[in-house]
């Protein structure tokens, strides 16, 4: 039997879920721009990266910039960074994606490689890949005894607010006018388009909207990773796996993918460490063999 304290399980749980959450809004992000663009993100991870350093820069070095005491906080971040990350996201799908989407879907994944190299590229020469630390708001700083355990502050914010990003974009898809737009616009773009509905608008902003999605998930990951150019390829791969076993382009199948998958892993590494860093990609393979289009996609 295994000697397992109800404290180290109940940690390692609380570092599944955490890590749930970043996968369940990373993947649903990847989860939207398939749906309607039918293009694998492969830039999703370096933009989760880039919010990150943005948060970072806008406190540790705009001061030094500015020759003044400003500096833009979490708060201010949380909002402003994926705002740009996304505007980096709609000037890419401007320039470069829309030329790609009457080709296989192997270019548009060889371009956002391209460009997620690039990206990883840039920072490294400029920050290393030493990583740096970046405080949570001091509102959000210290702890709750739970009795059985000690559950961060910032921690429990990071729970909260995925859960309720990944409920807002659900409702958002899934229940409202827009939504149901946007689910037409991948099953018959033309017909749409016929009524008046501006396609490549809507494409675009729904691109931006994916790639923010990645934003907020990388300010909110910057006070509990370390910051470094590598930090988004590190969660790619896992991301990628859940958005599969989930169904590409399921927004449900991401959330509830991502957050299932999260606790599986933080159990793995409670009861099996040496597993824990493989389990994601098995229930992939199972998965996809007694179900190729994923546990919420839909069959061919």
């Amino acid at each position: 039997m295994f000697d397992i304290s109800s404290q180290a399980l109940l940690a390692q749980l609380l570092v599944g879920l955490i890590n749930g959450c970043f996968y369940a809004v990373l993947s649903m992000g990847l989860a939207i721009i398939f749906g309607l663009l039918n293009i694998i993100n492969f830039a999703h991870g370096a933009q989760f990266m880039v919010a990150a350093f943005l948060a970072w820069i806008g406190f540790a070095h705009l001061p030094q910039w500015l020759g003044t005491d400003f500096r833009i906080n979490f708060w201010a971040a949380l909002l402003l960074a994926p705002l740009v990350v996304g505007g980096l996201g709609i000037l890419l799908e401007k320039t470069l994606l829309k030329r790609l989407y009457h080709l296989d879907h192997l270019y548009g994944l060889l371009l956002t490689f391209g460009v997620a190299l690039v990206l990883e590229g840039l920072f490294r020469h400029f920050y290393g890949i030493s990583g740096a630390s970046y405080d949570p708001p001091a509102l959000l700083q210290g702890g709750m005894d739970l009795g059985f355990m000690f559950l961060p502050v910032y921690r429990a914010f990071v729970v909260v607010a995925s859960l309720l990003i990944c409920a807002v974009t659900w409702f958002l898809f899934e229940r409202t006018k827009l939504g149901a737009l946007l689910r037409a616009g991948t099953e018959n773009p033309k017909l749409l388009q016929a009524f008046g509905v501006n396609i490549p608008l809507m494409i675009t902003l729904t691109y931006g909207f994916g790639v923010a999605l990645a934003g907020i998930a990388g300010v909110l990951a910057a006070p509990i990773m370390q910051i470094n150019p590598l930090m988004g390829a590190n969660l790619l791969n896992i991301v990628f796996a859940v958005v599969v076993i989930g169904g590409l382009g399921s927004i449900m199948g991401a959330i509830l993918t991502g957050l299932a998958l999260g606790l599986l892993e933080g159990l793995t590494k409670v009861f099996y460490p040496e597993a824990s860093t493989v389990v994601v990609f098995v229930v992939m393979a199972v998965v996809l063999l007694a179900r190729p289009a994923g546990m919420f996609g839909k069959e061919a």
